[in-house]
């Protein structure tokens, strides 16, 4: 009944989403333009703007959901999120290169370029035997770096308007969205989530400590391919069309671990689910309060909403 319930309330997030927009169509409008009919300028406003924005939303919601399950599970770290590992840090940097050297349409790619090389790197760095702090200390050391040389290109930023241009790709945002990031982004993220759904048994085990669950028959370097693989493709191709967005991986599998319990063969699909209602429902939310001119930046809203959920988590940790 639950996971209906949560079924139904990414339903209803993704229908509430076809319904903003600067242009004011009604309920029944938008339906009629989604199947095809009503006016060319409706049609085109549903089906060419606003449905590749909510079907992106809630791709890239559910891959940064997901990942942060898997990783969560791996690290036994209720607190542990996606880019801890540092493959935002990397696909943002990715980016940003692109953006310096004026080649805005190899953003995607070049992000998704520079997470796979920085999932490599973390895997050379971690070993083929170490275990999650290992691990965490290595993508660490990698987000870290990117971060750097991030700063390091908007540092040389030949001009102003070269600077802002990065800046506002870094505080995320759908509004470019269109097919060709729908169609790239899914075909990556979809990868990802079969990839990270089969850890879900494994990491179940590994919940009983990393030894016990080597005696059980688990490889450990076979989890940790699989989900170091998963959450580079989910975080990377995300990050690749639509920035910078935090928090989300972090929070929504927490939630879901309080509704539904903390077996990841489980929690993984439904933090998949939770955080794709949840991104578009952002979406929704952001353009709703938006004015004309000054746009609110998805990575924005969903770090306001996730700071404070964070800060929360940190004092109740503290007071165990």
């Amino acid at each position: 009944m639950k996971v209906f319930a949560l079924i139904c309330v990414c339903l209803v997030c993704a229908a509430l989403s076809l319904l903003f927009g600067a242009a004011d169509l009604g309920a029944r409008e938008s339906f009629y333009a989604l199947i095809g009919q009503g006016s060319a300028l409706n049609i085109m406003i549903i089906q060419d703007l606003r449905l590749p924005r909510t079907l992106l939303a809630l791709v890239i919601g559910a891959g940064l959901g997901a990942s942060g399950a898997a990783l969560q599970g791996y690290t036994r770290n209720p607190l542990a999120a996606p880019g801890i590992l540092g493959f935002s840090a990397c696909a943002a940097f990715g980016a940003v290169l692109a953006l310096y050297f004026g080649h805005a349409r190899f953003v995607a790619m070049s992000a998704l370029f520079t997470t796979i090389l920085g999932a490599v790197f973390i895997l050379i760095l971690a070993g083929p035997r170490k275990g999650a702090s290992t691990l965490i200390l290595a993508g660490v050391g990698v987000g870290a770096m990117a971060t750097a040389l991030t700063g390091l290109i908007m540092n040389f930023a030949p001009n102003p308007w070269a600077l802002s241009e990065i800046v506002y790709w870094l505080m995320g945002s759908l509004k470019n969205a269109d097919k060709t990031a729908l169609y790239m982004c899914s075909g990556f993220t979809v990868t990802g989530l079969i990839l990270l759904m089969f850890t879900g048994s494994d990491l179940k085990t590994l919940s009983l400590g990393e030894d016990t669950a080597r005696s059980l028959g688990v490889s450990l370097a076979r989890v940790r391919l699989l989900m170091i693989a998963g959450v580079a493709l989910c975080v990377g191709s995300g990050v690749a069309v639509a920035g910078a967005i935090g928090f989300i991986g972090l929070f929504v599998p927490h939630i879901m671990r309080l509704i539904f319990g903390p077996n990841p063969l489980r929690l993984i699909p439904l933090s998949a689910i939770g955080g794709a209602g949840f991104l578009v429902f952002a979406d929704t939310l952001t353009r709703a309060v938006s004015g004309p001119g000054t746009p609110l930046y998805l990575g924005v809203l969903t770090s306001l909403i996730g700071v404070p959920f964070f800060l929360y988590l940190a004092v109740k940790e503290s007071r165990i």
